[in-house]
């Protein structure tokens, strides 16, 4: 993640809880989580207590728990609250049961978060990504009812505009394009490599669902979202074809999930950012092993 000093202007917490918002993105930005969070307030409001809940949960569980405060200021132990908040606010309807299963469920993706960080900080460990958030989804939806399904819109210009912002706006449920222009707005603050690299990807998802005839998926953004993601996870290494090959295995691995039973959500994400980078190390320790030995016993990474 990109690196950032601490905002003077915003107390720890506030800062922690924004980087959560823009982590989301794969960023640490302030001001890009607060792009997120407005995004969240001005187009789905019944979705907002949720998503502060759980990043705020997964935040104070870390808190109180002594895990690194570099960690807790980068946001990484409160994006995947805010994604469970969002899912569950959208999944549940409004009960006193409501908030006390966000707040458990934040403050146990911080701990799963806490447990993979001290087994992967080592160069060759995959990171965790969304991980935690889709384990526990998958658990929790399996006692819901089946989101229901998108409406059908007409094809048009504008629709077709509209779903290419969507597709930014859905990695947090949102399927408004204003929500998708803020977000845009966000990474181009933290990235503009990346924020180009999402839109990109979008339209590849967008096109993709197209080409398969599914017309209500393409145009509500939910065929975008997870090349989106992929696409902000792996343009940070600057390797064009790593980007492409990944966007392109998650679209082709989406519908496996479906198949399967499975709710996507970020789940063809994650996989797709994995299997790029342990094909990756696996192909460089290759290169290493076959490597003459006199040139082995002369580089330090050989020997």
């Amino acid at each position: 993640m990109p690196n950032h000093s601490t905002n003077p202007h915003c107390p720890d917490w506030a800062t922690a809880l924004l980087n959560g918002f823009s982590q989301v993105f794969l960023q640490r930005h302030p001001l890009c989580g607060l792009l997120c969070l407005l995004a969240i307030l001005l187009t789905a409001p019944a979705l907002f207590g949720g998503a502060l809940l759980g990043g705020v949960a997964g935040l104070l569980t870390a808190q109180r728990r002594g895990y690194a405060k570099a960690d807790r200021q980068a946001g990484l132990f409160s994006y995947n609250g805010i994604l469970l908040g969002l899912l569950l606010s959208l999944v549940l309807p409004w009960s006193v049961l409501l908030p006390p299963l966000i707040i458990a469920a934040g403050g146990l993706s911080a701990m799963l978060t806490q447990q993979w960080l001290k087994r992967t900080r080592g160069p060759r460990c995959l990171p965790a990504y969304t991980a935690p958030f889709v384990g526990l989804a998958w658990l929790l939806m399996s006692f819901t009812l089946p989101p229901s399904p998108p409406a059908s819109m007409e094809m048009t210009i504008a629709n077709l505009l509209a779903a290419h912002l969507s597709g930014l706006g859905q990695v947090m449920f949102l399927g408004h394009p204003a929500a998708g222009a803020l977000i845009a707005l966000g990474l181009l603050l933290a990235n503009r490599r990346a924020a180009a690299w999402a839109l990109f990807a979008s339209a590849a998802g967008l096109a993709f669902a197209l080409s398969q005839h599914e017309n209500a998926t393409a145009l509500s953004g939910l065929g975008g979202y997870n090349p989106v993601l992929v696409a902000l996870a792996l343009s940070q290494q600057r390797r064009p074809w790593l980007s492409l090959t990944g966007i392109l295995l998650a679209i082709m691995l989406t519908p496996g999930f479906i198949a399967l039973g499975l709710p996507p959500l970020t789940a063809p994400f994650i996989l797709a950012c994995w299997l790029i980078q342990a094909s990756g190390r696996a192909w460089h320790q290759a290169s290493l092993d076959s490597a003459p030995c006199a040139l082995r016993g002369n580089h330090p990474r050989l020997r």
